[in-house]
């Protein structure tokens, strides 16, 4: 398992407890949840970025 795939796979279920602690709607929890995932992931790839222009 690679390093991005621990952190899809850790977003993906910190994103559905968010939700579904979060939100009270079915709708508002698939929602709020997609949101999350893709801030973790978003950001998870901008901190990657930010290091390798570093270490550059």
């Amino acid at each position: 398992m690679t390093h991005f795939t621990a952190v899809v796979l850790f977003a993906f279920f910190m994103s559905i407890v968010f939700g579904i602690t979060m939100r009270s709607e079915s709708k508002m929890m698939i929602r709020f949840g997609a949101y999350c995932f893709v801030l973790l992931v978003g950001s998870t790839i901008a901190a990657s970025w930010v290091m390798w222009l570093i270490k550059h």
